[in-house]
């Protein structure tokens, strides 16, 4: 049974999750608002993303001596008037920087998040508690992201934003209501905690993070342009294929977690293997409804099974110092989804078509598998976290 605090992370993270992404449903629309190509409205995926980049240090060093709770509080008020500047904004330029502020709370609250969910259950469910809490990440593509993106088809894209302003109302409230008030702030200080990110071993998953973010954001960004492009589909039928493709990022996930309390080894490195296979696969059957489809469900689930286990092999290596790397490891996240959308860009102004995308991916993925092996073995190896078994 999910416990009540973290189901209110988890709520909070729907709501985050739903904001970061929808965009990407409605990029023809907010293309057409703006007069901008689809490719420029794509770089406000970056500019959130370089929005949590730079805002996670800062944010991270600003609420360090802040007691958990009030630090996600204050974050998620930060994350609702972000949202109401961009359901406001006037231009595409206000849009962009009401993005990036909205993003200044997304890797500070991810950060704590996945701190104060690993601290409240047994060392042996440690990653799972973590997956669970990025459910609500991954729900916000179940259903966020659909739903969000019919409600901007049908009522225009700010009307989207607001539906998000009232998601942040509620994941404020349970957050409120539900998280533990005692929980303390950092322990060893910011000098201790910038010491542990210097350590190779610390920043080598980052690094793996920032890979597989560059490679899912690589074709994510540009998946209704794709969709309608090159497979085929109407407006109604992007809202089902993301649908779709969030019911395999909710359950890839929640597979990952627990996968990864037994062997997060092997669940990082399998994971990698099945993403540059499916890749290559999409590129081959893009112009195939059902292939499509069903590639696109194993392809969001493999590369969210990556997300909980990286972000505790994060946390597990600098277990001494683990709040700031843990709020570094979503900026990390949030570099490669810059980097993805902007690769994917460029491809695209390059004249690459939206079906080749999945092969440039492939390659970004197969980066990762290598960093992620090298950490195996060498004069440089780090120890990922054992297996823990209960008892």
């Amino acid at each position: 049974m999910v416990s009540l605090p973290i189901l209110a992370l988890a709520v909070a993270s729907f709501g985050i999750g739903t904001t970061e992404f929808v965009i990407m449903g409605l990029l023809p629309e907010v293309a057409q608002s703006f007069g901008v190509t689809i490719p420029q409205a794509g770089y406000l995926v970056s500019g959130y993303a370089m929005g949590v980049v730079i805002g996670a240090p800062l944010v991270a060093i600003a609420t360090a001596g802040l007691p958990r709770k009030t630090a996600l509080l204050a974050l998620m008020a930060v994350f609702l008037a972000g949202n109401v500047a961009c359901a406001v904004a006037p231009t595409y330029a206000t849009l962009m920087l009401a993005r990036i502020a909205t993003a200044f709370a997304h890797g500070a609250f991810f950060g704590i998040g996945a701190i104060v969910a690993r601290d409240l259950v047994p060392r042996e469910k440690r990653t799972q508690a973590v997956s669970l809490m990025f459910a609500g990440l991954t729900l916000a593509n179940v259903l966020g992201v659909p739903l969000g993106t019919a409600l901007g088809q049908a009522a225009g894209w700010r009307a989207t934003f607001w539906a998000v302003v009232a998601i942040g109302v509620a994941a404020g409230l349970a957050i409120q209501l539900f998280v533990p008030a005692g929980l303390p702030s950092s322990r060893g200080g910011l000098a201790r905690e910038f010491r542990a990110l210097g350590r190779w071993p610390v920043l080598r998953p980052m690094l793996v993070s920032t890979l597989s973010s560059v490679s899912f954001f690589t074709v994510f960004t540009y998946i209704t342009p794709l969709l309608m492009g090159v497979t085929g589909l109407s407006a109604r039928g992007v809202t089902g294929a993301l649908f779709v493709a969030g019911i395999g990022l909710t359950a890839g996930n929640l597979i990952g977690g627990r996968l990864a309390d037994g062997n997060l080894t092997a669940t990082v490195i399998g994971s990698f293997l099945g993403l540059i296979a499916v890749l290559a696969l999409l590129a081959g059957v893009a112009r195939f409804e059902i292939a499509m489809l069903t590639a696109l469900v194993v392809w969001s689930g493999l590369a969210f099974a990556l997300v909980s286990p990286l972000q505790i092999w994060v946390v597990e290596a600098a277990s001494d110092a683990p709040n700031l790397a843990s709020t570094l490891n979503q900026g990390a996240f949030n570099l490669g989804n810059a980097t993805g959308a902007w690769l994917g860009g460029v491809a695209l102004t390059a004249g690459v078509g939206y079906g080749q995308l999945p092969l440039i991916a492939a390659a970004v993925s197969a980066l990762g598998l290598g960093l992620a092996l090298s950490a195996m073995s060498g004069p440089t190896r780090s120890v990922l976290p054992a297996p823990v078994h209960p008892g």
